[in-house]
């Protein structure tokens, strides 16, 4: 009798063993390409004469031997596919879920240029930058990360601080009041107005950014029904309907067309 209970038992859990790996893979791929199919938006044209750090900021030119600073909002390939853009499966609210977004200040620019972060969760921004040719900027050049919880025309700032050395950073926990309302998170640098960047609230895991031709793909996504929203935060956003099946990946291609105004 006890040999035939370990034997039951022992089928029992080597079921179980098998099973598990199949439970933990479970989920399927959503993967495609985003692209930007409406009015061209030029990039923004900053003379580096105007500010602090001039030539220490043009050693990152817009082009060889260019005094100019070119923020370069909206880029897209020679197929219309749409670079940093985030998409996100909404509706998903894992609230075990964290990730703080690490921005990093060099050579007089922000990167990354667009990420996703947890609200009321944790946002680092570290200094990288230093001029040996400049006495004042030895041991750093002065950037003031200033960002705002931003909706629509509104806006409120959530932190400001200046970071003066090289290596200095700030880790601050958010907490964006409009949230809810669908509003996003605009970082710039005080000191030089080029250095910009946007960061889309997400609620779970389930992201990607889009890469140089406007490609994403988001794996482990639960089977079922989702929302996937693709967003840019001067190109537009745009939402589909996406159903997904555990094991298989669907494709699925946005075209942002127009600005339109973000809903959570």
């Amino acid at each position: 009798m006890r040999n035939r209970q370990s034997r039951a038992v022992s089928v029992f859990l080597g079921g179980l063993l098998l099973a598990t790996p199949l439970m933990a893979q479970a989920g399927g791929t959503i993967a495609g390409t985003i692209t930007y199919s409406g009015k061209p938006v030029p990039p923004k044209e900053f003379a580096f004469s105007k500010f602090p750090n001039p030539d220490f900021c043009k050693q990152n030119p817009s082009k060889e031997g260019d005094d100019t600073r070119l923020l370069k909002e909206v880029e897209v390939d020679a197929n219309k596919g749409l670079k940093n853009a985030i998409v996100s499966v909404r509706g998903i609210k894992d609230k075990g879920f964290q990730h703080t977004p690490q921005v990093i200040a060099k050579l007089c620019e922000f990167l990354p240029f667009t990420g996703v972060l947890v609200n009321k969760g944790n946002f680092v921004v570290e200094n990288t930058d230093a001029d040996p040719n400049d006495p004042k900027s030895k041991e750093g050049v002065l950037h003031n990360p200033h960002s705002f919880d931003v909706l629509g025309a509104k806006s409120s700032t959530l932190f400001n601080i200046g970071l003066a050395k090289k290596g200095d950073k700030l880790d601050k926990k958010i907490k964006m009041r409009m949230a809810r309302k669908g509003s996003v998170l605009r970082l710039q640098c005080d000191q030089h107005e080029f250095m910009q960047a946007w960061f889309l609230p997400v609620s779970n895991a389930h992201f990607d950014v889009s890469g140089g031709d406007g490609s994403f793909e988001i794996t482990d996504v639960p089977a079922g029904k989702h929302k996937v929203l693709a967003w840019h935060p001067v190109a537009g956003n745009v939402t589909m309907d996406v159903e997904v099946e555990d094991g298989a990946t669907v494709k699925v291609d946005f075209d942002i067309k127009k600005k339109n105004k973000f809903k959570p």
